[in-house]
């Protein structure tokens, strides 16, 4: 190993926030898809409190990879280590740390390092590993110097709930329908147009149309992470509607002794700059928060019946 060459870089931004804020955030790293741009998924797998190891999904120049991290929380000096145990190729190794700095004049100064090294050390891969690095970088800190420095409103901006029905037929048929995206555009009134590919096994990406209840239209483009043996379908919007800066949710089926029960969960980050555009003048974030919690759960809900219909129709036709 010694003549592998070790590439290493170094992004930092200067936040407006307390260290604490920004440790946190950087510590939660199961909430990462809602602040930072380039990440779909994160599963803690364990956490003793100090050491974790997480399965992550992320976008990397237009790619949906994914990887087994461990790292290393230190609050005392505000560093979290972590190494990718499990990397995709052309990586071969990845490591790093995050270090928080309170700066002498007030606020933080966050430091991200990487070290890494590629198979071959072929430079077609190295540059497509520190073009990712980088782009990714660039868009975690200053996502997350947003979301630091409107520490005090955050609880204001983001919204979670669910909606749920209760079907009386096979889980393995509502989760079908729920993943059977490509026939949505015959199955779901609301969805026009929908294009997705699937580059993994239950990986998929797309694009949906969606007609909203004032007959207007809006795109979205999303992720999707399907997990058939545990029922669930978690999703991240990787381009929004102009209302909601980040967007992530779940669909999950939940079998018991006497039926199932289909869950639809949202959790959303307002854009607040847009509320006034999209809702009116005068117009605030509770008038936003009920907005998005309506339009959002008027579809989850109706699809939830759909998957319910199909599901039911299909045993009492047996």
């Amino acid at each position: 190993m010694s003549d592998v060459r070790v590439h290493r870089t170094r992004h930092s931004v200067d936040v407006d926030a307390q260290p604490g804020v920004v440790y946190g955030l950087i510590a939660d790293a199961e909430r990462w898809p809602l602040f930072f741009p380039p990440n779909v998924h994160v599963e803690r797998l364990e956490f003793d409190g100090r050491d974790e190891r997480l399965r992550m999904w992320a976008t990397a120049n237009g790619d949906v990879r994914s990887w087994l991290s461990e790292r290393a929380q230190d609050p005392a000096a505000r560093r979290i280590t972590f190494r990718q145990t499990r990397p995709q190729a052309p990586v071969e190794t990845m490591e790093g740390t995050w270090i928080v700095e309170e700066r002498p004049g007030g606020g933080t100064r966050l430091v991200l390092l990487h070290d890494f090294t590629v198979a071959g050390d072929r430079f077609e891969d190295v540059r497509w590993v520190e073009t990712a690095t980088d782009t990714n970088s660039r868009a975690e800190l200053a996502s997350l110097k947003g979301i630091a420095e409107r520490w005090t409103v955050l609880d204001d901006l983001v919204l979670s709930f669910e909606d749920s029905v209760r079907v009386h037929g096979p889980a393995e048929l509502v989760y079908d329908f729920l993943y059977r995206i490509g026939d949505w555009p015959e199955l779901v009134p609301h969805v026009s147009r929908l294009d997705f590919t699937e580059p993994a096994p239950g990986v998929q990406v797309m694009a949906m149309d969606t007609v909203t209840a004032d007959g207007s239209t809006h795109t979205t483009e999303s992720v999707r992470i399907c997990f058939p043996h545990a029922g669930r379908i978690v999703y991240k919007q990787t381009a929004t509607p102009a209302l909601m800066e980040a967007h992530t949710g779940e669909w999950s089926v939940v079998p018991d002794a006497t039926g199932v029960t289909v869950v639809s969960q949202h959790t959303v980050v307002l854009r607040e700059s847009a509320v006034e555009q999209v809702l009116g003048a005068g117009a605030g974030l509770p008038q936003a928060r009920r907005y998005v919690r309506e339009a959002l759960g008027r579809n989850s809900t109706a699809t939830l019946n759909l998957a319910k219909r199909h599901a039911e129709t299909a045993v009492r036709m047996l």
